[in-house]
């Protein structure tokens, strides 16, 4: 696992002392804010794995910090660092968003066991999620949040209409498509340019195929159109 990079908010010092001692002797790297608008400024400008909130600070409460997060949908990890015990208290703060609730006095042992619990947990959830977006068919992968295209996982440089059309084929492979399909879906157009299609075939099989002149992977079906021809990943 990389490097854990958490954020205590946090306006009593002493606890943001403690807290910073056990997880620096765990590996973890932790950084420091005195009050809840300090909190802000550095989650605007900074990456962090997980965040631990005090609730009752002078400027701005953990509740309020937790909403700004959350109303930009900000998915880190949140845990609520609290004397405040109460049951509606603790109910709240959950239904804001935060992840886990520990009241004070805590255990640090306890607290730490949470922070690296609540992060493998979101960092499995962010890999599945990168995981989804991935297309694969035969050796061809297709990552739909960058928009790269790989063969054999080499990166397969690809213009703007180029990778529009390898998405619409990775997304629909083994169909047969009539040039009006193609260009309807790639183009965006009703009226049918064929030239220009013929020519960004011709670019596609120059990048993808073995030997160009003799495609295996985007095929010919005469009188129909064009097939993506490939066997899918289970």
């Amino acid at each position: 696992m990389d490097q854990i990079r958490i954020l205590i908010v946090e306006d009593e010092e002493p606890i943001r002392k403690l807290i910073a001692k056990v997880l620096n002797a765990e590996g973890i790297l932790v950084t420091q804010a005195a009050n809840g608008t300090q909190g802000l400024d550095m989650i605007n400008k900074y990456k962090f794995d997980l965040i631990i909130l005090d609730i009752l600070m002078d400027d701005i409460s953990g509740f309020d910090v937790a909403r700004e997060i959350r109303k930009y949908n900000l998915q880190i990890p949140i845990i609520f660092l609290s004397g405040k015990k109460e049951d509606e208290d603790i109910i709240h703060g959950l239904d804001i968003g935060a992840d886990s609730y520990i009241t004070k006095p805590f255990s640090p042992s306890v607290l730490c066991a949470q922070v690296k619990s609540q992060v493998k947990r979101h960092r499995q959830i962010l890999k599945e999620d990168t995981i989804s977006n991935i297309i694969s068919h035969g050796p061809f992968k297709f990552d739909q949040n960058s928009y790269k295209f790989y063969k054999n996982d080499d990166e397969i440089k690809l213009s703007s209409k180029e990778t529009k059309l390898i998405k619409f084929f990775m997304e629909h492979p083994n169909h047969v498509f009539s040039k009006e399909q193609l260009y309807q879906n790639v183009w965006g157009d009703a009226e049918v340019d064929e030239n220009s299609i013929m020519v960004y075939m011709k670019y596609l099989r120059n990048k993808i195929e073995d030997v160009p002149s003799k495609p295996k992977y985007i095929k010919n079906v005469w009188g129909i159109g064009y097939e993506f021809s490939v066997s899918s990943l289970k």
